[in-house]
């Protein structure tokens, strides 16, 4: 994955976020003509735009765009002299380029009737999706594209597999499950935002045992149940999955490009409170 066409396309596969080098004007002596182009990754570089001090700088610069997640392009003019100890003698202008914006990434637990008419609707969103549950059967034949099926005979264990400041969405079709998943969690406590489908009956029941397991309320405030927007109204799967898609779209727009932290104030203070019992699968 040598060309830098090629490695865009594979980055840009893969929700990696890169920024595209390229040289947009020259003047005297350079190691590189205009419209040379390099890809650089966190942890690769792909292409060349000419080596040595040029290049490493450039490098440099892309992968602190990448760190502090910039989406603004940008321009940066260099001579070609002793300062980069180069000895071309000319100048060049770089155009840095981000490549990929941050994709939420979502898991969803449970495939039943609610959780096939959401994930329908969230694959159409910039995200990535791991939808996961122990029932191959659950799953509809085609599967959207950027969605992972996951089959896993133990969903809890997938909790450890998720990306720091995911979006999760626990609505499987037993009750304990569900409970077990929202305790894995909250443990982490590094999630966007985490919606439990079900009552204000059912929230209660779990808040119980969860602070029975050692739960304080900065973690259970964290957790949306009743999950969805109240204005969207029923109780029907799509109109379920149409509320929680709703909150979850006012979420990413709130915080876009922005990861929650460990002990963070929920995000869900941001959104209107949920009043309405959601149908169980």
């Amino acid at each position: 994955m040598n060309n830098w066409i090629s490695a865009l396309a594979e980055l840009q596969e893969r929700g990696e976020p890169c920024v595209l080098v390229t040289i947009i004007e020259e003047r005297g002596s350079t190691p590189r003509n205009a419209g040379s182009k390099m890809v650089v990754s966190a942890d690769h570089l792909y292409d060349t735009i000419g080596g040595g001090h040029l290049e490493f700088k450039a490098m440099r610069i892309a992968r602190e765009m990448i760190a502090s997640r910039r989406h603004d392009t940008h321009l940066e003019r260099f001579s070609l002299g002793a300062s980069l100890g180069q000895c071309c003698g000319g100048a060049t202008v770089l155009l840095f380029e981000p490549m990929v914006q941050v994709q939420a990434q979502i898991a969803v637990f449970g495939a039943g009737h609610v959780g096939r008419a959401l994930v329908p609707l969230l694959a159409a969103l910039p995200c990535r999706i791991r939808w996961i549950d122990s029932r191959e059967q659950e799953f509809p034949e085609v599967i959207p594209a950027g969605v992972s099926k996951i089959i896993s005979e133990e969903p809890v264990d997938e909790v450890a597999e998720l990306v720091p400041g995911s979006y999760c969405i626990v609505m499987t079709h037993n009750h304990q499950l569900d409970l077990e998943l929202t305790a894995a969690i909250l443990k982490r406590n590094d999630f966007t935002w985490f919606g439990l489908i079900g009552s204000q009956t059912k929230r209660v029941k779990f808040e119980h045992r969860l602070r029975e397991r050692g739960f304080d309320d900065q973690h259970l405030q964290r957790m949306r149940c009743p999950m969805g927007l109240a204005e969207v109204k029923g109780k029907l799967p799509i109109e379920i999955a149409v509320s929680i898609a709703a909150e979850i779209i006012a979420t990413y727009n709130a915080t876009f490009g922005q990861q929650t932290k460990a002990g963070a104030g929920p995000i869900a203070q941001l959104l209107p409170a949920s009043r309405r019992s959601q149908a169980l699968q």
